[in-house]
């Protein structure tokens, strides 16, 4: 018989879905019975890649963005009563899976309830230490705290090189149970013509996608060279539609959005982590423009810049002639890490 393994994704952006899907696929191909458990555009998401799935629909942390970035974090700290509410209800619920389908183990991307000590749960993150200004520590050490009810912790990324977490998910005398399995990205590298000279990837939480996405379309409506946009909308149906330059989509899956990003040039996105790691996979030159308020963006894209990798700009500032500057820069050296799943999936 199957062991069945329950997958939870955290509905923030769409990142903590898209990177869940090689570790969905890994379960399969070892011969395993894949739960995916979710709320809102990630569950959406994670339902059209795997329609075939049972699938579970989590309590919902119920976090909103601010209109302006900037008041993120006090947000966030308002939010917290009612966000701890969600985590203790999807804790209750996971123990309900947990007999429901008699579950062989857990693996919650930053879903901080879905655990059991009845079962071996692993945390998935990249954030040991999270950014938050002033309150750095106070934050980090929240999050490790939650991390320490979990069997184990993996982090997206190489303990050493190439490190694209940075001091994100690399922190000194952490007494975690952390294991670094390396990057993870659905996207794999193809040689094919180059179709457009920029894409944009749209994603993160509303409104602050809506409003890159009006800055950038506004920005390359008389670009002189094709455009693809992917909006990051989950809907019932694919669409496309084309205004002068641009050919617009508003969500594409995993095929099309490998294809896609394989023929374009440049990809102008947010610094998300997910993001960075399908980046790398793929060898691609960037453009970042983070989400205001996010630090943790903030610090990646300026990390990145640093590095002589991909230059970035705040949100509201960009141009088109920006783009000039991805000559001066390196771009994403491909990745040669593998994670070995098998070697992993022992642990259930």
């Amino acid at each position: 018989m199957k062991k069945k393994i329950l997958i939870a994704a955290l509905n923030w952006g769409l990142g903590h879905a898209t990177r869940c899907i090689p570790i969905i696929n890994a379960l399969i191909y070892y011969g395993y019975d894949p739960i995916i458990a979710s709320d809102g555009r990630a569950l959406a998401l994670l339902r059209k890649e795997f329609p075939k799935l049972p699938f579970e629909t989590l309590p919902a942390y119920g976090i909103s963005y601010p209109k302006h970035g900037t008041w993120l974090k006090w947000k966030l700290l308002a939010d917290a009563p009612s966000i701890l509410k969600a985590v203790k209800r999807e804790r209750h619920f996971t123990e309900t899976l947990v007999k429901k389908h008699q579950l062989s183990g857990i693996l919650s991307d930053n879903r901080l309830g879905v655990y059991s000590a009845s079962v071996p749960s692993v945390y998935l993150t990249h954030q040991l230490q999270v950014l938050s200004g002033s309150t750095t520590f106070l934050s980090s050490k929240i999050h490790q705290r939650f991390i320490k009810r979990f069997t184990a912790c993996w982090v997206p990324d190489s303990a050493s090189h190439p490190q694209l977490s940075g001091a994100l998910g690399h922190s000194k005398d952490l007494k975690l149970p952390v294991r670094y399995i390396g990057p993870l990205s659905r996207l794999k590298k193809q040689d094919c013509p180059k179709r457009y000279q920029v894409l944009i990837l749209l994603s993160g939480p509303e409104p602050q996608r809506q409003y890159l996405e009006e800055e950038l379309l506004e920005a390359f409506k008389s670009y002189d060279a094709p455009v693809l946009v992917v909006r990051g909308v989950i809907e019932e149906e694919q669409t496309v539609c084309h205004r002068g330059p641009l050919t617009i989509y508003n969500f594409m899956q995993t095929a099309d959005l490998q294809q896609a990003i394989n023929s374009s040039e440049w990809v102008v996105s947010r610094s998300g982590y997910t993001t960075i790691m399908d980046l790398a996979s793929l060898n691609k030159k960037a453009f970042f423009i983070p989400t205001p308020g996010q630090f943790e963006q903030d610090y990646l894209a300026k990390r990145f810049q640093e590095l002589g990798v991909a230059p970035y700009c705040k949100q509201g500032a960009f141009s088109p002639k920006a783009l000039e500057r991805i000559n001066a820069f390196r771009g994403f050296e491909s990745l040669e890490t593998t994670t070995d799943f098998k070697a992993l999936f022992r642990l259930f």
